[in-house]
């Protein structure tokens, strides 16, 4: 995540399901995958980002790690993008 106004970024690690508090917003993960033929291969991240203040919905669906702005946050201070599946099994 970068925070457009200071110019700080910021790395998250979330698991399916988890939800995470960074900056004014709330980000929760609820998938993620990638080509079961190639774990390092490309990832395809279900975000649901939302404001911490009203709860508004900011953003929801899927990521590509490749292409981030195919599917991109449209936030006037915060850009997030996915990077990748971890702890994948």
């Amino acid at each position: 995540m970068l925070d457009k106004i200071n110019g700080t970024t910021s790395d998250l690690q979330l698991r399916n399901g988890e939800t995470a508090d960074i900056g004014a917003l709330t980000v929760t993960m609820g998938d993620c995958r990638y080509p079961t033929d190639n774990p390092a291969g490309d990832a395809y991240i279900l975000l649901s980002i939302r404001t911490k203040q009203d709860d508004a919905a900011v953003f929801e669906g899927w990521m590509v790690a490749s292409a981030p702005a195919l599917s991109a946050l449209d936030h006037p201070r915060y850009d997030v993008w996915a990077l990748r599946c971890i702890g994948v099994d």
